[in-house]
């Protein structure tokens, strides 16, 4: 008998989403709905109007985890529709901060990640603030990765949060070769730790692979061996950075891209009749709960070719790199397998970067109203901006972030799940769930359903 449990919220990521699941009498996920409950703030409506310099820092304001890749997401369209070419030591610099921004924000999944882990050869789960050995050696190498990928952000970007440096046509300043020196010293220092990172992880992630059961709260459940694993193909534009619409042969086509409204994708409204109290943190919601994930989903599903489609690093590694390891473990083990690539990056772009070469195009267009569009290779996966601009104006701006693509995708990898490890399929995809809420959901009469979260 088919009964519902209700995860909400959910934990270990930004912004706010849930997980309304129905299991089997086994607890066993038969059909699970991920949707994001995050408050709209209606970022591109309030692009629209702005000149095409404003467009992006607003866009980059929907998160304050992957602003840089927002920014450059955003700049790359705008410079699209009005057919902007940069010089390429601008390109480089934007090259290296998107590297810095992949840097530190792999390091900041493994804090989030750790805690569902285990110690390899033992029973013990991973606190990643415990002082002892050996977690307190990572987390410390966690830290210095995280504090190199923002010292190299703030150098190359102006700043290591919402960058300042890049603008439409290129960037403000190029570096001084003091500054550039000092990059390759912290990418130096860096690199040893991230493959050092990599191989803790990767060791982590495959321990855990390979148990029979996992514990959660109070519950020991037995993990499948198709953990995670989905039959939706994937998407990705570049190993590293960035497909444009300006491109001789870009790598997305927005005619293959459409939108379905979550009524037409999520489950009908259902009443929560399976809780555990001892689920952490604070237990599950109440027998009783009401879950409407048609009303109460707060995105559109972007489908590619008429199909949901996965986004992120293994996407990355399984379109340029013949990756093929599936389930939840295989796309946490491929994001730490780009820890070296951002490295290499950066000493690579270094070592061709010219501190006195031009960072700002000669010309700057206005724009006629054409089509623009930029896909950025974020760390949680493709990162699309599309931009109609004229007169240097934003007529239109839409913005289709990674979780949007991946909510559809990681629902369907939730079932055949026990349902207490909903959560850890969840993280795998490394979520940035406020990015991706761009819509109210409101009924015949114009209230919007999802009203207390507004409150």
């Amino acid at each position: 008998m088919t009964k519902v449990v209700e995860i909400s919220p959910t934990t270990r990521h930004e912004g706010h989403s849930k997980l309304v699941l129905k299991v089997n009498d086994e607890g066993i996920i038969e059909r699970g709905d991920w949707l994001s409950i995050t408050p709209v703030r209606g970022i591109e409506k309030l692009c629209v109007g702005k000149t095409m310099h404003q467009a992006p820092k607003i866009s980059s304001r929907v998160c304050g985890i992957c602003p840089i890749a927002h920014t450059l997401a955003g700049i790359g369209a705008m410079e699209a529709s009005i057919g902007c070419e940069i010089p390429q030591d601008a390109y480089l610099l934007r090259l290296i901060l998107q590297c810095a921004n992949k840097l530190h924000s792999i390091a900041l999944h493994d804090i989030l990640a750790l805690p569902d882990m285990y110690i390899p050869g033992t029973e013990t789960k991973i606190n990643p603030f415990t002082p002892e050995e050996p977690v307190r050696t990572v987390a410390k190498r966690i830290q210095r990765l995280r504090e190199i990928g923002q010292i190299i952000g703030e150098v190359a970007g102006g700043e290591p949060v919402h960058p300042s440096n890049p603008r439409v046509g290129g960037m403000y300043y190029n570096i001084a070769p003091q500054a550039k020196q000092k990059i390759y010293d912290l990418a130096k220092e860096a690199l040893p730790l991230a493959i050092a990172q990599m191989e803790f992880m990767v060791a982590v992630f495959k321990n855990f692979e390979n148990r029979d059961t996992i514990t959660v709260g109070k519950s020991t459940v037995d993990l499948p061996k198709t953990f995670g694993y989905h039959n939706q193909g994937y998407m990705a534009v570049d190993s590293i950075f960035q497909s444009s619409s300006l491109d001789f042969d870009p790598k997305w086509d927005p005619n293959r891209w459409t939108d379905v409204s979550p009524w037409n994708w999520y489950m009908g409204e259902v009443t929560v009749d399976l809780e555990d109290p001892d689920y952490p943190i604070g237990g599950t919601s109440k027998v009783g709960t009401k879950a409407w994930p048609q009303m109460q989903a707060c995105t559109s599903i972007p489908l590619y070719d008429g199909q949901p489609v996965e986004v992120g690093p293994r996407a990355r590694l399984v379109q340029f790199k013949n990756y093929d390891h599936k389930g939840a473990m295989g796309l946490n083990i491929a994001r730490e397998m780009e820890y070296p690539d951002c490295l290499y990056t950066i000493l690579d772009a270094l070592d061709v970067l010219d501190c006195n070469g031009s960072v700002l195009a000669d010309e700057i267009p206005q724009g006629d109203g054409s089509l623009g569009w930029n896909a950025n290779e974020a760390p949680r996966g493709c990162d699309v901006h599309l931009a109609r601009v004229k007169d240097g104006k934003v007529q239109e701006y839409n913005l289709l972030v990674p979780t949007t693509w991946n909510f559809p995708t990681c629902s369907r990898a939730l079932e055949g799940a026990p349902w207490q490890l909903a959560e850890v399929i969840m993280r795998a995809y490394d979520p940035c769930v406020s990015c991706a809420t761009h819509m109210l959901v409101v009924d015949e009469n114009k209230k919007i359903i999802a009203q207390k979260l507004v409150q």
